[in-house]
Formats: structure tokens, C-alpha cells, sequence
């Protein structure tokens, strides 16, 4: 059982379900709306902890009824709640989503509690980075936290996994060189790389560009299509997406990582089967509304598989 600690954010998210998204200036009436947990590093947490990962979680929430609710939801989930701070006079991270009946989204968030987050409070609770194997981080927390983060966790041999997410307009060098793997989409490593990807010989130009910045691992989710690796010392392949009907695809990539990194051994050698597993549990998640609550146990992945 691989240890996993967590550094990112933590939102309540509002969905509405509509039959197609807005254009600018025209009103639409909804079909559903609700709310329940989100961000994109508790849907991570979450999806590795219902996949057989021990994990503990580092961030920020406001001083608010919704720190309460997200705090509860987190514990239903057996996950290490230590290294959560609560910021006076904050309010906790929201987000507010729109899904199509196609799946299709469209989100928009308030960083809130999860931009104050402290390099600071990092250091405190540096002990949950030390203990594990992998630290995973995303981009909705404040940059010099991560930093300090993936720090700690380099000169602890502790593997650091990045999402680039949300699509960075610059990404600091110094994260990248903290990098052990990167897992960026089709935008977001076009971002970092300037390579459009439209096809193979693209994508292999781009995964070039990010080992020569010092990161030894690449993973690129491909949407419908699965995912793309590449691994300084192991090579490169193609893992194909498993072919279902989305209803909603707010926290697919989230639930990838979160399976792909509780599965994927210290020394990366069985890459194509936890990219194959994340696949698998993300499959299930785009067939459900929500983030959170549409986030699979292993137990359902396994039934599927």
C-alpha cells in the first residue's frame, strides 16, 4: 500500500446541470443543481484513498460552514486530516460548475483558503511529506507552498508527482526541476513545452522537452483516447482509454491520478498496468454527476474491470 500525501486545494462545488452551456449573455434554466466537495487536490485524495492508498492531506480551509462539511467528507474517507489548516477571517475554496448532457464542463473557481496556503505551514507538518512515497500536488494552492513541498519531499527521496492544473500561462523552473512526474493534459503540456500535440511525432518532440528540463517521468492524459507515457529510464507507450458513455467529466483526471499513483510501484516498472487501473476508475467517474461522489472504490473498479 503505497503512503500518499496530498498538497492542494479543497472546494465546496456548486453543479448545474444544463442541456448545452451558455453563450456569453443568454440565460439558461437548469436541469439539476447541487453541491458536495471538490477541488482538485481532495477529489485526488479521495480517489486514492477508495482505491487502496494510505493517505494524509496538506492545505488550507476558510473558517466557514463549509470547512466543517469538507473536513467530514475527507474522515469518511479514513484520510489523514492533520495537515489541514484553518485560516481566520477566509473564506473556504468554491467552485462552480456547468455540465451539458454531453459530459462537457465548464468550471469556474475562487481560490479562497487555498491561495493563503503557507510555505510556513508547510514546514510544520513536513513529518506526513517524509513518511510517504509519493507526494502528489496540483496548481490551485499558492506556488511557493508546492515548491516547499516538493522540496522536503527530494530530500526525503520521497517521488513528487505534479498536475499542472489549472493550465499554468507560466510554470516556475524550479517546480519542474522538484518534478519527478509530470501529468499534464493535451493543453497544459503545450503550455509548458510551446508543442502543439496533434499527433505521435508531437507528442514525442514535447516528452523530449520535458526530460531535458530534468523531469523523468511523463504522463499525458489523452481524454477518450487513454494516455500517453514516457519514462527517461523505461521508454515510451500508449495505454487506450476504456470506451464508455460520459455523462459528466468534472473529476475524471482527478480520479486518474489519484488510482494511478495508489497503484504504481516505487520504481515505475509496472507503469502501463496503473496507468490501465486510473483508466479503469476514471471510467466509472465520467458515467456519474458530481465530483466527489462520483469517484469509484476499488471494489467497483475490480467488478468492472
Amino acid at each position: 500500500m503505497n503512503k500518499i500525501t496530498v498538497l492542494g486545494s479543497m472546494n465546496l462545488d456548486t453543479t448545474i446541470r444544463t442541456e448545452r452551456l451558455p453563450k456569453p449573455g443568454e440565460t439558461l434554466h437548469s436541469k439539476e443543481m447541487f453541491t458536495g466537495g471538490g477541488g482538485k487536490g481532495a477529489n485526488q485524495a479521495i480517489a486514492a484513498a477508495r482505491n487502496g492508498g494510505q493517505v494524509s492531506f496538506i492545505g488550507a480551509l476558510g473558517d466557514d460552514m463549509y470547512a466543517k462539511m469538507i473536513l467530514e467528507l475527507l474522515e469518511e474517507d479514513d484520510i489523514n486530516i492533520q495537515g489541514i489548516k484553518q485560516l481566520k477571517d477566509t473564506r473556504t475554496g468554491s467552485a462552480y460548475v456547468m455540465v451539458d448532457d454531453k459530459g462537457e464542463n465548464s468550471i469556474v473557481i475562487h481560490g479562497g483558503a487555498n491561495m493563503k496556503l503557507s510555505e510556513r505551514h508547510i514546514n510544520e507538518v513536513s513529518r506526513l511529506i517524509v513518511e510517504s512515497d509519493i507526494v502528489v500536488a496540483q496548481l490551485e494552492t499558492n506556488l511557493s507552498s508546492i515548491e516547499g513541498g516538493f522540496e522536503i519531499a527530494k530530500k526525503a527521496n520521497v517521488t513528487t508527482v505534479l498536475n499542472p492544473a489549472p493550465a499554468p500561462k507560466q510554470i516556475s523552473e524550479k517546480l519542474l526541476q522538484l518534478t519527478d512526474i509530470l501529468v499534464p493534459n493535451e493543453t497544459e503540456l503545450e503550455m509548458i513545452t510551446g508543442i502543439k500535440v496533434t499527433n505521435q511525432k508531437e507528442l514525442d518532440r514535447a516528452a523530449q522537452v520535458i526530460h531535458q528540463m530534468g523531469i523523468q517521468g511523463l504522463i499525458v492524459t489523452l481524454g477518450s483516447e487513454g494516455a500517453f507515457y514516457s519514462f527517461a529510464n523505461i521508454g515510451n507507450g500508449f495505454v487506450p482509454a476504456i470506451k464508455v458513455e460520459a455523462k459528466d467529466t468534472t473529476a475524471a483526471g482527478d480520479t486518474f491520478i489519484g488510482a494511478l499513483v495508489t497503484k504504481l510501484s516505487l520504481d515505475m516498472n509496472n507503469i502501463e498496468e496503473a496507468i490501465n487501473y486510473g483508466n479503469k476508475a476514471s471510467s466509472l467517474t465520467v458515467q456519474r454527476y458530481g465530483a466527489q461522489p462520483s469517484i469509484p472504490y476499488e471494489s467497483e473498479v475490480n467488478i468492472n474491470s
